[in-house]
């Protein structure tokens, strides 16, 4: 297997999110609307600009963080924890630090980072668009 790439819905918001999430990881957004998709002047005027697939990739690993609005018409229930949790695994203690802190900005930390008794550095949160996060730095 090459890679895991998470995959996120959202409910009309994830332009925003992937815009905050890459002002944390750096890189390039490659977005599709669904306007800009076949058979768009079949949708509601307010449904051509939500996000139909967005990916950005993290630099310098080969996994990409991938995601968009449910279609049109369609809703995802975020109200309650995902069954899935994006699990960073660093190389750098203080690059899990930085991305710990700056993804838990309005989030709510289920674990603060730290020494664990499996590995150097482990902690999870959960960002404010409601997605969970582990963060597993096992040393040099």
């Amino acid at each position: 297997m090459k890679s895991v790439n998470p995959y996120l819905m959202f409910n009309g918001n994830a332009e925003e999110a992937f815009t905050f999430y890459q002002s944390v990881f750096g890189g390039d957004l490659q977005l599709i609307r669904f306007g800009d998709m076949g058979e768009a002047e079949n949708l509601p005027a307010e449904a051509k600009n939500l996000v139909a697939h967005v990916a950005l990739p993290l630099n310098g690993v080969e996994q990409i963080l991938m995601g968009s609005d449910c279609p049109p018409g369609q809703t995802v229930d975020i109200s309650t924890r995902p069954n899935f949790t994006v699990c960073l695994e660093l190389s750098d203690p203080d690059e899990a630090r930085r991305l710990f802190d700056a993804l838990a900005v309005g989030g709510t930390i289920d674990m603060q980072l730290a020494k664990t008794e499996w590995t150097e550095l482990f902690g999870m949160m959960t960002d404010r668009f409601s997605i969970p996060w582990m963060f597993d730095f096992g040393g040099q």
